[in-house]
């Protein structure tokens, strides 16, 4: 093959009004270029956020130069491929411009042979300021179109919201967890590719059809030739071979090769079995030739994935199938782990996707409001066995509907569906993220009360702008190239009817739900248990992070609910107070704001770990719980349960019980018995022992049942039922713990405490924990002991990694071991390593109140 390609660095930046050029990196943004060469503060740190909103209104370049010898140009097609520019931008080679590019999210290839030169060649990036490039866009439409979560007014545009004309990452432009940083930058690759010959483009592996006994596929291949060209396309994936003989007309085409492979091995999600991977590789051979003269590899899993939606005496079900096995779905909505996107190495990806893991999900949703992530993003995901719920990037917006909005939005979809296609984590592509149910159209008195700011005209306008690019370009583009992966246009949405049963309601019985009656609607954490749909797609409740990473942002003065940094660091208008009013109904005051930290994460993890059993308890009725939202962008008080540095909060550790294969449920109606249940996701039938032992807070054994418990495949099973009476006997409720334990073949499989009053009213008594290393562990394990309740243990280690479990509770007599595993870092490929924690901090509820 004669073919090159050379990866363009070395590149300089500066204002276009100034003259002075840094050093940049590529790939990279503006603000940490600029913060890099010491012209801004750290944007993340205090109230900094505040005083960079002058970055966006600033024309950038960037420029380079580059060598190339003289063998280069005996390629008769050079071509420089961007693979992300963001967003408005010009690109000039040896002063000649070559390119005007205005989406972020677009590959870029342009043919320059005819502009380079052996020797030095001189390329500058000009970015234009996005919020002037899209102002003049706002004013020519005449009204303004709904985009709440654009924090304008922090950028000095009081209302004027632009952020929908760009097709830019949205959250760039503020969200209710995130920060506004509009930035601008060469976000990924460059490269100077040449060629000769033919060429392929890009390689699909279309699964026809896929079972245990076989896999009828397909190899596509994009194949782009000068020239006619007669040869063979031989595609193999290190076992098998198939080849077929092609003619290739000058252009672009596609070139099919069937392909067979009996009894294959099968990817599969976590807990269903193992995501097995094949590689294939297309080679173009001349005929009577060996060696090729071009070639494409792709690494994919053979599976079938569905989205079951069939009705039922409820509705109508809303489940995944994976290889014909139904899916309970669990997980997570997965945000861009960095303001600045360039920032989040590939270490940082497999400790988000090892923790998911770790977390017993397997499913992320890719939320609309951030980007199409990068490539080691579903790779891991495949690796892993996560499936990928994966939305366009619109979020609660209403958008533009001209034609050139149009055509960039269908090059966007068919770039992102074409390079994402081969992961068989992609489970669902879907249109967007709650605008279907925000807008409402088809019911006047629902909605986010949008439309009632627009005259009749304007609605209608606004109405067919959304289904052109929601219900025609997006699904053509999805059932054109996706591979058979299914379309759902926004979600939440019941179904897609064109009136008003198409808008997503929580007690509808179909399609996906979004459940924010908590928090937002300050409704108590019992009504999880009430609002339950067929797939819970969003919910979530907010915490702050440790302390550790609080003090990175604020220093000890500015510690207090209502400071001016603390504010900054809470997105969601009242977040702060919302937690504090939760807290006060749920849990004992905390004493100080330290000990408010704490207390969130505590009221956090409670609050998702009753939704979460509520799903589960309703399988098959629901069959997916997402809560909102895994990770963070930047250091902040925010819904997710891993904050930016990755450090697992209450949330995650909780979420990790919740998630077990098997499960223990323990409920209690306001007017009705308290009731205990296992889940299991098995695909087995599993008899298992359940133990209820009965406590007092001081370790005493009060009472104790055995029972027997038989659970289908993949089912739920009331094992016992009982009134509070018949346990208390009288005692007082807030002095005494039930503990539940399921052993199954003699193995603790999940075990709960249970409180017959609620956490507040609790009467905590001051406990001693002693901590004692386990003999061989190489300082990883150690057992913990109380000789009181202690609630809510919190260990914390010196050295950054995970537990076992933690924030967990502990009952006099009854030991808990757990393992430290510390993060494996950028030269580690493990994501985590058993290792000691170095000093180890204890500390239980009755030491923060």
């Amino acid at each position: 093959m004669n073919n090159r390609s050379y990866v363009i660095n070395h590149w300089s930046f500066k204002a276009c009004d100034e003259t002075e050029w840094k050093p940049a990196r590529v790939p990279g943004t503006v603000h940490t270029d600029l913060f890099r060469n010491g012209l801004i503060p750290n944007p993340f740190d205090g109230t900094n956020e505040h005083d960079l909103q002058w970055i966006d209104r600033k024309d950038w370049e960037y420029e380079t130069s580059f060598e190339l010898d003289e063998a280069w140009f005996a390629l008769p097609r050079l071509e420089l491929v961007f693979d992300g520019l963001d967003t408005y931008a010009d690109v000039t080679v040896n002063g000649v411009h070559v390119l005007s590019a205005d989406n972020m999210f677009r590959v870029w290839r342009i043919d320059v042979k005819p502009l380079l030169q052996q020797g030095t060649n001189k390329m500058v990036v000009r970015f234009r300021s996005p919020i002037a490039e899209d102002l003049p866009k706002l004013e020519g439409l005449g009204y303004d179109l709904p985009a709440p979560n654009d924090q304008s007014e922090l950028g000095g545009l009081g209302d004027r919201r632009v952020s929908v004309f760009a097709r830019k990452a949205p959250y760039h432009y503020g969200w209710d967890w995130g920060p506004r940083f509009v930035t601008s930058g060469i976000w990924r690759e460059v490269r100077l590719e040449g060629w000769c010959g033919p060429v392929i483009r890009d390689l699909s592996i279309r699964q026809d059809r896929v079972n245990a006994s076989v896999a009828e596929l397909t190899a596509v291949a994009e194949v782009e030739t000068a020239e006619r060209w007669e040869g063979q396309l031989r595609v193999t994936n290190g076992e098998q071979t198939w080849e077929r003989s092609v003619v290739l007309e000058p252009g672009t085409q596609a070139v099919e090769v069937p392909a067979v492979i009996s009894e294959p091995k099968l990817w599969w999600c976590r807990g269903l079995g193992e995501p097995a991977m094949y590689n294939f590789r297309a080679e173009l051979v001349a005929n009577g030739g060996q060696a090729p003269l071009a070639e494409a590899s792709v690494r994919t899993g053979l599976r079938d994935i569905k989205l079951v939606r069939e009705t039922d005496a409820a509705g109508a079900s809303f489940r995944f199938e994976l290889n014909g096995v139904p899916v309970f779905a669990k997980g997570a909505n997965h945000i861009p782990n960095d303001s600045f996107l360039t920032e989040v190495t590939d270490e940082r990806y497999r400790h988000e996707i090892a923790s998911a893991a770790e977390s017993g999900m397997n499913m992320l949703r890719v939320w609309g409001g951030g980007i199409y992530e990068q490539d080691v993003f579903y790779e891991l995901c495949d690796e892993y066995g996560i499936l990928v719920w994966q939305d366009f990037m619109f979020a609660c917006s209403m958008y533009p509907g001209d034609p050139k909005f149009l055509d960039s939005v269908t090059h966007e979809a068919e770039d992102n569906i074409k390079r994402l296609r081969n992961h068989p984590c992609i489970a669902l592509w879907c249109g967007n993220n709650e605008i279907d149910s925000a807008w409402a159209h088809y019911l006047e008195d629902k909605g986010w009360g949008w439309k009632q700011s627009y005259t009749t005209e304007q609605r209608e306008k606004l109405w067919a702008d959304y289904e052109a690019v929601f219900h025609e370009i997006l699904p053509k583009a999805v059932e054109r190239l996706a591979n058979g992966v299914a379309y759902w246009p926004s979600s939440p949405l019941r179904r897609l009817t064109g009136d008003e049963f198409q808008h997503a309601n929580e007690l509808s019985g179909e399609g996906d739900i979004h459940y924010w009656g908590v928090w937002h609607a300050v409704e108590p954490f019992d009504n999880y248990n009430l609002r339950v749909g067929r797939f819970m797609s969003e919910y979530g409740f907010q915490s702050f992070p440790e302390l550790k990473s609080v003090l990175t942002y604020a220093p000890e003065s500015e510690l207090a609910l209502e400071s001016d940094i603390m504010l900054a660091h809470q997105k969601n208008g009242r977040g702060n107070q919302l937690i504090k009013e939760y807290m006060d109904l749920y849990l004992p005051t905390p004493k100080d704001f330290k000990s408010f930290l704490y207390m969130s994460q505590v009221l956090q993890a409670e609050a998702i770990r009753t939704a979460i059993e509520a799903h589960r308890r309703n399988k098959p009725y629901c069959m997916g719980t997402l809560y909102w939202q895994m990770n963070d962008c930047w250091p902040v008080a925010s819904w997710a349960g891993m904050d930016y540095y990755g450090r697992w909060k209450a949330l995650q550790y909780t979420v990790r019980r919740s998630f077990r294969e098997v499960m223990l449920a323990i409920s209690e109606p306001e007017s009705g018995p308290i009731s205990v249940s296992v889940v299991s996701d098995l695909q087995h039938p599993v008899e298992a022992q359940l133990r209820l032992s009965l406590y007092d807070f001081q370790g005493t054994l009060l009472k104790e049942q055995t029972l027997e418990v038989r659970a289908a495949a993949d089912s739920v099973v009331e094992a016992v039922v009982f009134a509070r009476a018949e346990w208390l006997e009288g005692r007082d409720p807030r002095q005494v713990v039930l503990h539940a334990i399921l052993e199954i073949e003699g193995q603790a499989v999940d075990s709960k405490p249970y409180y017959f009053a609620s956490a507040k009213e609790l009467s905590l008594p001051t406990a001693n924990i002693t901590v004692q290393e386990e003999a061989g562990s190489g300082g990883s394990r150690y057992t913990l002991v109380s000789d009181a309740l202690a609630r809510q243990v919190w260990i914390s280690a010196e050295e950054e990694g995970i537990f076992s479990d933690n924030y967990f509770d502990l009952i006099p007599g009854i030991p808990v071991t757990v393992e430290f595993r510390r993060r494996g870092g950028e030269s580690s490929v493990e994501p985590f390593v058993a290792g000691n924690p170095g000093k180890l901090t204890v500390r239980s509820m009755i030491d923060f109140v």
